[in-house]
């Protein structure tokens, strides 16, 4: 059986025949770890009208209105028909998904945004440099992981609104923050709303890389013709360590240990709230940072 024959199979499993037709995936991505990331994983509620439709390794939330749903990423474009079979497995609609928010430019977490976009009809939205990205379908020289060896190429989408630092988005009743979180892309940002059960609202993040990788020779401390990041990178952790923050859910989801949370809830215990939680992705972050400028001090003192 062929790797796409076994990715049908899947999919019917999850939501019969139907549903495997809904979405075509662009061109699929090949890398080291993409069939890791594309492995499908069941979809779950994490808080109130917020769902986790992604794979087991990259994250893509749905926050649900009666008006209308908003999903948070896109995972890779081989992605694309996971996430939909997930929405409809949870009994929604694709076409009622009118909006679809992107973290950063990276084709892990943008690259199933074309597909879905094309079959819901939802307006894509970024920050201003996300969205110069996902219309030009490929990072510029400014990404910490640009290679003109091999550059990242994704579906070229035309339209994408740009989303100030600050501002909220609605899909009737759902309202959706962006706050600009870059040092992994120049790009990135996360997102805040809150969800509600009976009569219990929780603040909710959905929290952007925050890894300081990069190709050979990129330095976070400037040199090589780029300029000194680190302090703006910290900025951005600092940032995110001091939103509101009950439930958080990073884009790679084994940072905030989304699928070790899903195991161990239980009915009287919800897991996924921890209102440390964005103050420990932002300390390890930290450290993260911390310890690749140590690096990167050693390489200049060497030269």
């Amino acid at each position: 059986m062929t790797a796409k024959m076994m990715m049908a199979a899947v999919l019917l499993a999850l939501v019969g025949p139907a549903a495997v037709a809904e979405v075509t995936p662009t061109t699929p991505i090949v890398c080291s770890a993409c069939e890791g990331w594309n492995k499908p994983q069941k979809p779950f509620n994490i808080y109130g009208n917020t769902w986790y439709v992604g794979t087991s390794e990259l994250s893509v939330l749905l926050v649900t209105g009666p008006k209308g749903h908003v999903l948070l990423d896109g995972a890779l474009p081989q992605s694309a028909p996971i996430i939909a079979a997930n929405i409809q497995a949870l009994g929604f609609k694709l076409k009622d998904v009118k909006l679809i928010l992107n973290t950063h430019e990276h084709f892990d977490h943008a690259g199933g945004i074309p597909a879905l976009q094309r079959t819901t009809g939802a307006t894509v939205a970024a920050s201003v440099k996300g969205a110069k990205v996902l219309r030009a379908g490929t990072v510029g020289k400014d990404d910490p992981q640009y290679d003109p060896a091999k550059p990242f190429h994704l579906a070229k989408i035309a339209k994408v609104r740009e989303v100030a630092d600050g501002e909220t988005l609605l899909v009737g009743d759902v309202k959706l923050a962006a706050h600009y979180t870059p040092g992994h892309t120049p790009g990135g940002t996360s997102w805040t709303w809150s969800s509600c059960e009976k009569d219990r609202c929780l603040n909710m993040v959905y929290a952007d890389s925050l890894t300081p990788v990069s190709t050979d020779g990129f330095h976070f401390s400037g040199g090589n013709g780029t300029p000194d990041i680190s302090k703006s990178f910290q900025a951005t952790i600092d940032k995110v360590a001091a939103l509101k923050c009950d439930v958080m859910v990073s884009n790679h989801p084994g940072f905030s240990q989304v699928l070790e949370k899903l195991a161990s809830r239980t009915a009287e215990k919800n897991t996924f709230i921890d209102p440390t939680g964005c103050q420990k992705y932002a300390e390890a972050a930290s450290k993260r940072l911390a310890d690749r400028l140590a690096v990167e001090a050693k390489e200049k003192a060497a030269r």
